[in-house]
């Protein structure tokens, strides 16, 4: 007999990309937090920087060697607009790249918004074994991809897999 996973909170960094918000008026990096929250994970840490590469690289390599930090939800940045940058920032710093996530993110995401999914280059990957998503910067577009498809995968009792087995665990 196996015995049945447990549930693992994580410890998850909220970073939101934006040229127009601050932390009063960002819904979408809000929203992240609620989610995490109620999901039963810790918020570690939340940040919010303009649309710069190096910015972007900055806040987010801390937190890649920060032994405590175990995901980065990004929001933001992941459009066709002239300084959307977010993904240009961080697919250097990938170790792996999580090439199905920005295939399912659009994909649940055409139920909802149709055929301008594809403007969406959202994207994820792994580095220094702290998973890393880079979302868009619409509240809906952080809800779906929340709801529909990181939470299962921060999730240890989720099967057939996720990845809470190739995260950096640390503990305190």
């Amino acid at each position: 007999m196996t015995a049945t996973k447990e549930f693992e909170p994580l410890n998850i960094c909220v970073l939101t990309v934006s040229d127009t918000r601050n932390l009063e008026t960002d819904t979408s990096g809000q929203k992240l937090q609620d989610l995490l929250i109620a999901d039963g994970h810790q918020l570690h840490d939340r940040a919010l920087v303009t649309d710069d590469i190096y910015q972007i690289r900055a806040v987010v390599s801390n937190w890649i060697v920060d032994p405590q930090a175990q995901v980065v939800l990004i929001t933001g940045g992941t459009g066709f607009a002239g300084r959307d940058s977010t993904v240009e920032a961080m697919t250097p710093l990938f170790d792996k790249t999580v090439v199905g996530f920005g295939e399912l993110f659009r994909q649940v995401s055409y139920e909802e918004i149709g055929t301008s999914t594809i403007q969406s280059r959202a994207t994820a990957g792994m580095a220094n074994r702290t998973l890393i998503f880079c979302l868009p910067g619409s509240t809906g577009a952080c809800n779906t991809a929340w709801e529909k498809i990181i939470k299962d995968q921060l999730d240890a009792r989720n099967k057939p897999c996720n990845f809470v087995a190739q995260l950096r665990i640390e503990k305190n």
